[in-house]
This record gives C-alpha cells, sequence and structure tokens, in this order.
C-alpha cells in the first residue's frame, strides 16, 4: 500500500477557506468523514454526504448489515452498536469511526437533500459519482454556477480512507493555488494522476 506522506507537497493558501468542497461516499461514514475530518483540520470549507438511499454499516453477516436512516444521529448509531455486540463492533472498528463522526457532525447527510452550493464536490467511488451528477442534471439550472465534480476511487476500508483523505486534500490543495480553477483543472487532474496512479474522472455541470 502506498505512503500516504508522499501526497503531502501541496500548499495550503488563503483561498482553501473560500472553496466549497463536499466529500460524498455512500453512506457518509468513513470515506468521505475521514477526508472531511482531514480537510476541515487543514482549514478547508468542507462538508460530508452520502448519496445511498439508507446508511449501511457491516453487521454480524454480510447479508445482515446494520440499517439507518440518514437522520439518525452518530450518537444514536454508536449506542445501538454497542447494545447490539460492543466486542464485534469494537474489534471492526465501528464503534471508533462513529466516536470520531459524532465529534465532527451530528448525523450522516444525504447529498439529494441538500441545496446548498459547491465549487468542488469529490466523490469516492464511480458508482457514487454517477448518482450525483444525475442528480445534479436533473435539477432545474439557476444561477449556472460551475460546479467541478471529481472522483477517486477509494476502497472502503479504513487504510485506504486515511490515503484517500491525504490524496484528496493535496489535490484540493493544488486548485485551490489556481488563479482560473475553471480552465486549469483538467491539466492539474492530468498531473496528479501521473503522480498518485489512479484514474481521476471529472466533469463540469452548472447550478
Amino acid at each position: 500500500m502506498a505512503n500516504p506522506t508522499i501526497y503531502q507537497t501541496a500548499g495550503y493558501n488563503n483561498n482553501s477557506s473560500l472553496m466549497k468542497i463536499a466529500v460524498i461516499c455512500s453512506s457518509n461514514q468513513n470515506r468521505s468523514m475521514e477526508a472531511h475530518n482531514f480537510l476541515g483540520k487543514k482549514g478547508f470549507n468542507v462538508r460530508s454526504f452520502g448519496s445511498g438511499n439508507q446508511v449501511k454499516l457491516p453487521g454480524p453477516a454480510a447479508d445482515k448489515p446494520n440499517t439507518y436512516e440518514f437522520d439518525t444521529s452518530y450518537d444514536d448509531m454508536y449506542k445501538d452498536l454497542e447494545a447490539k455486540d460492543r466486542n464485534l463492533y469494537t474489534q471492526n472498528g465501528l464503534l471508533h469511526m462513529l466516536d470520531r463522526n459524532r465529534r465532527i457532525k451530528s448525523a450522516p447527510e444525504r447529498f439529494q437533500n441538500c441545496s446548498e452550493e459547491f465549487d468542488l464536490i469529490f466523490c469516492c467511488e464511480e458508482r457514487v459519482y454517477d448518482q450525483v451528477i444525475d442528480h445534479l442534471s436533473e435539477r432545474e439550472q439557476i444561477t449556472y454556477k460551475p460546479v467541478h465534480v471529481v472522483n477517486l476511487d477509494i476502497q472502503d476500508n479504513h487504510e485506504d480512507a486515511t490515503i484517500g483523505a491525504f490524496m484528496i486534500c493535496d489535490l484540493c490543495a493544488m486548485l485551490a493555488d489556481t488563479e482560473d480553477m475553471d480552465d486549469e483543472i483538467e491539466e492539474i487532474i492530468q498531473s496528479f494522476e501521473g503522480k498518485c496512479g489512479r484514474e481521476i474522472l471529472h466533469t463540469m455541470l452548472g447550478y
């Protein structure tokens, strides 16, 4: 596995707090929250979301996930799993993850229910990327403000979520350092692809 420290090369400037950034995975639990936590500590203006219909967390078996509605608080999920099997959910890291999450915000949020406009939207897998593009494309354009939707595939485990957060943060810093992001983003993404060794998808839409 790649060493995440190689992605801490870009500097941070005042534009970091001006860009409005969203990070989205399926359930707003692991990948998007790891990036939310990391970007927030670096001074970025960031929110995180899920794009699924429900929040799903691993259960005692692959066919028995724990499912919750998006308005269920992280604290309630923590208490529910703790009551169900404290040892299991401590060992697999879910209680630690939910404790981290509830320190950042109260509950997972579904992107399709958000009306806020963003400059950059990062998706953590291609299925989420497709859902986000479909949602934005179906909305009536009002302000025509451009939004860049970027996909970086991140496996849904703790180690890759940590590496993915470093990568997203580094790319955000590079984009914040541009004079014209709309004009320079394709070139920056191509350069970053070579650096990180992963394919990055990108499309620009309007609000």
